[in-house]
């Protein structure tokens, strides 16, 4: 056995509660990543199974954010993405830490999150922001970027002096975790890999895990 194998014998990503690891290792990465550490890819799919993905960011997390715990982002739910989240509310994310060298898969079902909820976000952002959501057909044709420009005028003296109304349609959806995969770069490829599966019926809370060969 080379002595790169033998330095790696063991696992280095604990058995652990998911959740926990998940922030353990998203605190590093927020002291590490020079930009946007909460980037996640978001992959969806019709009915008929067309995949697509995009990268989208992460918003809330956590054991208690929703029943079973969940990870919180916020779209036009008129945009592709939001019209294939309406009709297959199921979803996989991301992460990918290149400074780090580690991953984070996660898979399970979405829910969409509470009027109050999506409000309190909306009016956390930015107003610019705050505009640009209520000027943008998210993902529709655009004949040109000026149309664009004029709509977020139109939006700036409509809203001027007040409070930005969120459209109804722009919300957030909320994926309740059902498997966890962490990834930890090795040398020539030997990477370390462990998955995390909730159990069912009683033991939901739970979570049954096994090492993955690279």
């Amino acid at each position: 056995m080379t002595s790169e194998m033998t330095s790696h014998t063991a696992s280095e990503i604990p058995r652990a509660d998911p959740f926990a690891l998940f922030d353990e290792w998203f605190a590093l990465a927020r002291e590490n990543e020079p930009n946007d550490a909460n980037a996640m890819a978001l992959a969806t799919a019709t009915p008929t199974g067309a995949p697509s993905v995009r990268m989208v960011l992460l918003k809330g997390h956590g054991a208690d954010v929703a029943e079973g715990g969940g990870f919180t982002f916020y779209t036009n739910a008129q945009s592709r993405k939001g019209e294939e989240i309406r009709t297959n509310m199921q979803a996989a994310l991301l992460f990918h830490w290149k400074s780090l060298r580690r991953q984070i898969r996660i898979e399970g079902p979405l829910h969409q999150v509470s009027d109050a909820v999506a409000d309190a976000y909306f009016h956390s952002r930015s107003r610019d922001s705050q505009l640009g959501a209520v000027a943008s057909d998210q993902s529709r044709p655009m004949a040109d970027r000026s149309v664009f420009v004029q709509r977020f005028a139109a939006a700036e003296a409509r809203f001027a002096g007040g409070e930005v109304e969120r459209p109804r349609h722009w919300t957030g959806f909320c994926l309740t975790p059902a498997a966890f995969e962490f990834w930890l770069d090795r040398p020539n490829r030997l990477h370390d890999r462990r998955r995390f599966e909730r159990r069912t019926g009683a033991d939901a809370a739970s979570w049954a895990d096994t090492l993955l060969y690279p």
